[in-house]
């Protein structure tokens, strides 16, 4: 049962051409007098607004487990998604019952490393010792797990990042719209075979960057989970991509993974997109790394000249 809710929480992390540019003899209204975007701004979330000739595209920037502690305002979110005309959330894979069965009896192919094999036969020697030092001080043995279960249960143990969380961006919008009958579509729908086959045949090397990552950021300190909260608030984009554990995050799967970080991406470049070129007011929840990373969809949109308006993301 331990290894089905491990991979079952592993799997559930997963977490058209471009309309043409405003012209200049004919202006979209402002952020300021749009009264949907006054009241998303009013939520404290960062967010840019990519305004079109036939509507506006609210983009809110998300890092998921925002402490409770963070000073937002998730009410004037729900105000803003009850105005949208449409609203866009993340992709989510579609679990079905054969899948859960393939992780009850083959989820060990997910926790474990390969058999025969040690942490040590994939590592150097520095990083080999790093590990068992963090295992020695976490009392934990490291040396048969995944990499990537490693990382993710040092990020939960140590830094305890998803503790103590208040509603994520995606939650607020997506009860809003339900609640307002607010039509919503998300980015994709991935199958969960799809997902599992990602996971199960990546390699042990594909995951050591995320392993590496991952110590950096207990060696941080817990600190780094409220400062990262703490940035986001204050639209300090470059920070908070800065910042130990987000780095971590995108550093491990599945934004980290060759195939599937690559396809959701050019997802959501594909979602923006065709928003852009809808009428009224489409309210989109992004990754924050999606949008702020380098050539991400805010540097796309941006080399194509759309005029957008929000907070330095680099």
């Amino acid at each position: 049962m331990k290894t089905l809710l491990t991979s079952l929480s592993l799997v559930a992390l997963l977490a058209a051409p471009l309309a043409a540019p405003l012209a200049a003899q004919d202006p979209a209204p402002t952020p300021e007098d749009n009264a949907i975007v006054v009241t998303a701004q009013r939520s404290g979330a960062p967010m840019w607004i990519v305004e079109t000739k036939v509507g506006t595209v609210i983009l809110v920037g998300e890092i998921r487990a925002i402490p409770k502690s963070t000073p937002w305002e998730p009410a004037r979110l729900e105000e803003a998604t009850a105005q949208a005309d449409r609203v866009i959330l993340g992709a989510r894979p579609r679990i079905s019952p054969g899948d859960i069965f393939r992780l009850l009896f083959s989820g060990g192919k997910l926790t474990r490393l390969p058999k025969n094999t040690v942490a040590a036969d994939y590592l150097d020697a520095a990083q080999a010792a790093r590990l068992a030092a963090f295992g020695t001080a976490h009392k934990e043995d490291y040396s048969r797990q995944s990499f990537l279960l490693t990382s993710f249960e040092m990020l939960r143990k140590e830094l305890r990042f998803n503790r103590d969380t208040a509603r994520d961006a995606s939650d607020v919008v997506k009860d809003a719209a339900e609640k307002a009958k607010v039509p919503t579509t998300r980015a994709a729908s991935l199958r969960g075979e799809d997902v599992i086959d990602n996971l199960f045949e990546a390699p042990p090397t594909d995951h050591i960057p995320c392993l590496l990552a991952a110590m950096d950021a207990v060696e941080a300190g817990p600190q780094v989970v409220e400062s990262r909260a703490a940035e986001w608030r204050r639209f300090r984009i470059p920070a908070v991509m800065a910042n130990p554990l987000e780095t971590a995050l995108g550093r491990c799967w599945p934004w980290a993974d060759e195939t599937l970080g690559s396809e959701l991406r050019t997802i959501w470049v594909s979602r923006i997109a065709e928003a852009s070129a809808a009428k009224g007011t489409t309210l989109a929840v992004v990754p924050l790394r999606v949008l702020a990373e380098e050539g991400g969809v805010l540097d796309q949109l941006d080399a194509r000249g759309f005029d957008i308006a929000g907070p330095p993301w680099k």
